[in-house]
């Protein structure tokens, strides 16, 4: 049997080993709570689940295959939407493409920097739109 100040320092190292994984898995969370938050704003935008469904991409365990960049400024997520029912089509119609980049914590939408017709074949990247106000 253990003396009961080796336990404590046993269970010390335990708790802190379980808040190190829990820190060390708090990027997969916020990567997940990203790409829900992403999909959601891009319901919303193209008119609700009545009128739009977003990639299944969005819909798999953290948008990875939707998730274009993760770094400091946070996750940014490019992915195809269109009516219901778009991706049963043989081929697969989408007619729009959404990128939104969210906060790190996976929280808070910064920008929506494109959401609109897909883009030309070749072209990977949203056209600059300037700015409403000049």
């Amino acid at each position: 049997m253990r003396p009961f100040p080796a336990l404590l320092v046993s269970l010390g190292l335990a708790v802190t080993g379980s808040m190190a994984i829990a820190q060390s898995n708090n990027y997969p969370f916020a990567q997940t709570k990203a790409a829900n938050l992403a999909r959601m704003r891009a319901e919303r935008l193209n008119g609700g689940l009545r009128l739009y469904r977003s990639d299944q991409c969005m819909h798999a365990l953290r948008g990875e295959a939707c998730l274009i960049s993760s770094t400091d400024e946070g996750f940014l997520f490019r992915f195809r939407g269109g009516e219901p029912g778009w991706q049963q089509q043989i081929p697969p119609q989408p007619t729009l493409v959404t990128e939104v980049l969210v906060s790190p914590d996976g929280d808070r939408i910064l920008d929506v920097s494109y959401n609109g017709p897909l883009l030309p074949k070749g072209n990977s990247s949203p056209p600059v739109v300037p700015p409403d106000n000049p």
